[in-house]
């Protein structure tokens, strides 16, 4: 490692630590009603038609606020708009610890949306503003992990602490508890967010039709479709999955699914860290980078194919495998906004981007309950993932083109000569 490179490392560590530590909470905090709803439901008497709506909300506001973010993230920078929006969705996350009715509880799932709406246009931002892109693998694989952690923690620890001390504390506290993230950004981060930032400004001159001609762009979309489908089907469904069709108990349950998101964090960074040292002994980022979603995808389509037709261990196994691949596949996802956008487009490329692929979200709960339903197992939809996650790779390889700076027209115009 060069003297310039452990330099460049050590100035933007506390950024990408906070970034992970930001998206870690958000994923806790998007995920936490799922935990407290059976004592939700039984105190506020919300039938499982509301429930399904609560836990649909959230996506109304998250994914179409994801084109208006990649605009503001643009003009006042990443860190002043990640701020903004954890301030926001920590507001949301303990008032809803103050709720007496379905209305209230939808309100504060549509505020929760709009104040996470900022987490990965921002971060996306940010990363391609101050890594440079032979530490880039690491530094979206401990963000990523972040992703994989939350989940973990809330299948682990979430249900422990709302049977203990009741929901409303646990919305409360961690509302609260999470403030401290604001402090030590605004301590140790937005200052050099907002110095990079203004170093910046008078290249930020791409438009939005200029980025949506890219076909990276909906390449990179529909790979990202394909992981998040992967993704909202685990978080929605594998609990429910282990209980009621492989009859694991709820303790058995959260070790499984636990200990695949733990898995999925490990790979993620492991998997960044060693392609950063392939890239800078000298092999294509390119090659490097969609190697990483060969092996990852596939990996992930076989574990997920044979974890709805295998017996109860083995499915088991299959899930915690699932993980691993699913940390490799997940690692690049931003890579390619953050490489081909660079600093001056890679906010409004991330907010198209994340608004098309998070529509998963918003269909993959619902079309995994109908099949269930109508066909009485999980084979179906494990089936439909696996699938996808074998589409994904195909878009990633193939769709994405050369990892390689895009040379914008009108970046290009508005540098002085």
């Amino acid at each position: 490692m060069t003297a310039a490179t452990a330099l460049a490392r050590r100035s933007v560590a506390p950024i990408i630590a906070l970034i992970a530590f930001a998206i870690f909470i958000n994923y806790i905090d998007r995920g936490n009603l799922s935990i407290a709803a059976p004592l939700i439901k039984s105190e506020l008497h919300i039938s499982a038609s509301q429930l399904g709506f609560l836990l649909t909300a959230f996506f109304i506001t998250y994914v179409p606020m994801q084109l208006l973010v990649g605009v503001l993230v643009e003009r006042y920078g990443g860190g002043t708009v990640l701020l903004a929006g954890f301030l926001l969705w920590s507001l949301a996350t303990i008032v809803t610890g103050f709720t007496a009715n379905f209305v209230q509880l939808f309100a504060c799932r549509l505020l929760l949306g709009v104040g996470e709406s900022v987490t990965f246009p921002a971060m996306s931002k940010l990363l391609a503003e101050h890594v440079d892109e032979q530490l880039r693998g690491l530094a979206n694989g401990v963000v990523q992990a972040g992703l994989a952690f939350g989940p973990a923690f809330g299948v682990f620890s979430g249900g422990l602490l709302t049977a203990a001390y009741g929901w409303r504390f646990f919305f409360i506290g961690f509302g609260i508890s999470s403030l401290i993230w604001a402090f030590f950004w605004w301590v140790f981060a937005q200052s050099r967010a907002q110095e990079v930032q203004r170093s910046h400004r008078a290249r930020q001159a791409v438009p939005m039709r200029e980025i949506l001609q890219q076909p990276s762009l909906w390449g990179a979309s529909i790979g990202h479709f394909c992981g998040n489908f992967v993704l909202y089907f685990n978080i929605t469904w594998i609990p429910y999955y282990l209980v009621h069709e492989r009859h694991w108990s709820l303790a058995q349950m959260s070790a499984i699914s636990g200990t695949s998101f733990l898995v999925s964090g490990c790979s993620c960074i492991a998997a960044g860290q060693l392609a950063d040292v392939l890239i800078r002994r000298g092999d294509s980022r390119t090659r490097v980078r969609k190697s990483c979603w060969v092996v990852g995808g596939i990996g992930l389509g076989l574990s997920l194919f044979i974890c709805g037709y295998s017996s109860d261990l083995v499915s088991a196994a299959s899930l915690v495998a699932a993980g691993f691949f699913a940390g490799i596949f997940g690692l690049n996802t931003y890579i390619v906004g953050q490489t081909r956008g660079g600093p001056a487009a890679c906010g409004r490329w991330t907010g198209v981007q994340n608004f098309l692929a998070n529509i998963a979200g918003l269909i993959a709960p619902s079309i995994t309950g109908v099949l269930v339903d109508r066909t009485g197992s999980f084979k179906l939809p494990f089936t439909i993932a696996s699938t996808l996650a074998f589409v994904g790779v195909v878009a990633w390889v193939f769709l994405t083109g050369p990892l390689e700076p895009i040379a914008w027209l009108a970046e290009s115009e508005s540098v002085p000569r």
